[in-house]
């Protein structure tokens, strides 16, 4: 008996195919459509660009009913339902940015069953009027958006966002799946409880996104690098974040100086500018966007290239979420932060006028931690996440230009065993004062001069140890426990460490000059060429589309996708279903705009005498199409007849309008199918042609076996 989860999974996967295009499932985005598909409640970490969305939309298409989605960001509610649309889904949302009439439509049109994903913000999901909707309405699973909003110790905590509980209360029987790109511990365990989800199964896929180069600068001359930067790739995407609004306008007028495309946005703008921008910037009529936090929540724009931090986010958390808004299609995209001490004074203050000091300083200095990094960077993000990268990443600075490393097993064996004999109840000020022997007063009170490591690293310095430390927590080897008063815990990569079980490296402490001198390129970065043609020709071809429907051009095709039709130049509809990203709606929509360009591309190409592989029978079509004999077109294209008879014997097997029987004669054609039928043989041509004592040609034998496989009608 078939497995009725099988089946389901089974469909999940052509939905997967035929409305989104791709071959296969992500990291654990099967599993958490299989527990959808079960009827049971998920968290699904997962990082930006890692597809999250499928997760929720495929569940949603399979069942019966139609999905909620609970988010916070209204542009981004708009990008996701114009996508869906493009993909042939029907979806819609409800926020405040459409009239009331719209929203009634919606409402009426979500009860009648005629939306199967409808997106919600969290204000309009409190109101009584759709408490009563969503209880005439049949769910098949609420998907809530941004889940780190509802955890006191995510990044951008949200106090409407506590009020979610009552989804369980009143919905027992709908499935949950709460979603998120970035929770550390201590808020994965605050979204479960909050949610009432405690029994979920947690999703977590890897927080690596290789596609992204990662990389620090020290703040001098910023503005300058940053306009070299931008030089050396003028038709990308780009966001520079900045800490205040002053800097974003400051930063934008100084760009467009230089002739650079630019704009700024901050949440002091008039909203009506405000809206322009960011509308610019998804449409590719803006390249350079630079703004403050608020830019970028709302957006799915899948084709930012680049994003640069000119200055030092608030917590890694945010400097993730931030550089994940570039390459969220996977195709290689670069990041550069920029740091000073001035800025890390500047965020303390704002720290000192706000809640939870405690936590957000601790978090702050992880920040600090990274951007002070003398080890691979991306080893350092993931294990800030909990997770470990066994080798070094080599797509970061620290990786390409290192610094001098030493053996720190010893010294790692000595912090990790104070952290052990304290019972991991010490913080990193505590754990260097025990270290170094110190006689304050709070020490002696919990008796931690009496352990065996006390003073057992007074020989270095309390700013050596701090630099050791953060490499200890950079490498993965101790975490700290937000929601226990950041205190260190050992991981238990730490306890291998602790046992000698592991090589340990960390690299000397570095005075502020030598590190500035390694980590400033002694050159400029020569300017990138883009050598792809035919890619810039499917862009354009794109965006002449996008404004013609009135969506955003990513919406049409990702820039993945663009490359893979760039390389792989599909010419038919089943080459083009192949391409990734694609599914039958899209090609269906757009397929023959983008096959005629290529094929266009490719005629144009090899009558330049330039060769391109696999699709040379296309020009020779083209000429043909054009009236030329097969006996000119050789002339033009210096090839032999032979190869030309060849092209045509292909593109009509391929299912082309063109006639053979023109090309070769009946008397030809009668000896050809008498030897075919003789020598059994309807894949080589040298058998026939011995048969036929060499009286017909190869270029004819090629024609001829051709109608021969698929005569005409």
């Amino acid at each position: 008996m078939t497995n009725p989860s099988s089946l389901l999974l089974s469909k999940a996967r052509k939905v997967l195919k035929n409305t989104f295009g791709y071959d296969e499932f992500r990291l654990r985005q099967e599993q958490a459509i299989t527990e959808a598909l079960e009827n049971k409640d998920a968290l699904v970490i997962m990082p930006t660009g890692g597809g999250k969305s499928i997760c929720y939309q495929i569940p949603a298409l399979i069942r019966d009913g139609a999905c909620l989605v609970i988010s916070p960001l209204i542009s981004l509610m708009k990008d996701q339902v114009e996508a869906l649309r493009q993909n042939g889904v029907s979806a819609a949302f409800l926020n405040s940015s459409i009239s009331a009439a719209a929203q009634r439509q919606v409402e009426e049109e979500f009860m009648a069953g005629k939306i199967k994903l409808l997106y919600v913000s969290p204000e309009k999901l409190m109101t009584r009027d759709f408490f009563n909707i969503m209880k005439s309405s049949t769910l098949n699973l609420i998907a809530v958006d941004e889940a780190h909003c509802i955890s006191q110790w995510g990044h951008d905590f949200r106090p409407e966002y506590t009020k979610l509980k009552f989804l369980k209360e009143q919905f027992p029987e709908v499935p949950i799946m709460a979603l998120t790109a970035t929770a550390d511990k201590a808020t994965r365990n605050d979204i479960l409880n909050q949610l009432n989800i405690s029994h979920a199964q947690t999703f977590l896929s890897s927080f690596d996104r290789p596609n992204l180069s990662l990389a620090v600068r020290p703040a001098q001359k910023r503005v300058d690098a940053i306009i070299d930067w931008i030089k050396n790739q003028p038709e990308e995407s780009g966001i520079i974040y900045c800490l205040s609004r002053k800097s974003t306008e400051s930063l934008a007028l100084k760009l467009q100086k230089q002739g650079i495309d630019a704009d700024f946005y901050h949440a002091g703008m008039d909203p009506q500018v405000k809206d322009k921008v960011q509308e610019r910037f998804i449409r590719d009529d803006l390249k350079v966007v630079c703004a403050t936090i608020a830019f970028g929540m709302g957006i799915d724009k899948s084709n930012v290239r680049w994003v640069i931090h000119h200055n030092l986010p608030k917590n890694l958390e945010s400097y993730y979420q931030e550089i994940g808004r570039a390459g969220r299609d996977g195709v290689d995209s670069k990041t550069l932060l920029f740091y000073s001490y001035s800025d890390v004074m500047q965020l303390k203050q704002f720290i000192e006028e706000g809640e939870q000091k405690q936590l957000l300083e601790a978090k702050l200095q992880r920040m600090q931690q990274f951007a002070e990094a003398t080890s691979c960077r991306r080893k350092l993000l993931l294990s800030y996440f909990g997770e470990q990268l066994e080798k070094d990443c080599g797509n970061c600075d620290i990786c390409r230009n290192p610094p001098e490393f030493i053996d720190g097993l010893k010294l790692a064996q000595m912090a990790l065993s104070a952290v052990a004999r304290t019972q991991q109840k010490v913080g990193t000020r505590m754990l260097i004062d025990i270290l170094r022997g110190s006689g304050r007063n709070d020490l002696f009170q919990l008796g931690y001069q009496n352990i065996k490591t006390y003073g057992i690293g007074k020989e270095h310095s309390y700013v050596e140890w701090q630099h050791y430390i953060g490499q200890f927590l950079n490498l993965g080897l101790l975490e700290i426990a937000f929601d226990q008063h950041n205190v260190l815990r050992i991981t238990d990569l730490g306890k291998k460490a602790l046992y000698g079980e592991i090589e340990v490296k960390i690299s000397k402490p570095e005075t502020q000059e030598q590190r500035k001198q390694r980590l400033t390129p002694a050159t400029p970065t020569k300017k990138v060429v883009q050598t792809n043609a035919l890619f810039e020709r499917l862009r354009k071809l794109r965006k002449q589309i996008a404004e013609a429907q009135g969506v955003p051009a990513y919406v049409v095709f990702s820039d993945s996708t663009l490359q893979e039709l760039s390389t792989h130049k599909p010419t038919t509809d089943d080459e083009l279903l192949n391409i990734s990203g694609i599914g039958e709606r899209k090609a269906a929509q757009y397929g023959r705009e983008f096959i005629d360009e290529i094929i266009t591309f490719i005629k144009e190409k090899s009558l330049e005498g330039e060769k391109i592989k696999g699709a040379t029978h296309l020009v020779t079509y083209e000429l043909i199409k054009e009236g030329l004999t097969p006996e000119e077109i050789a002339t033009k294209r210096n090839l032999n007849i032979v190869t030309i008879h060849s092209h045509l014997a292909t593109i009509y097997e391929q299912g082309k309008d063109i006639d053979l029987r023109q090309y070769v004669s009946k008397q030809e054609l009668a000896l050809i199918f008498k030897a075919i039928k003789e020598t059994g043989e309807t894949e080589k041509l040298k058998p026939i042609f011995d048969f036929l004592d060499q009286q017909v040609s190869y270029d004819k034998l090629r024609l001829g076996l051709a109608l021969y496989k698929k005569p005409t009608v």
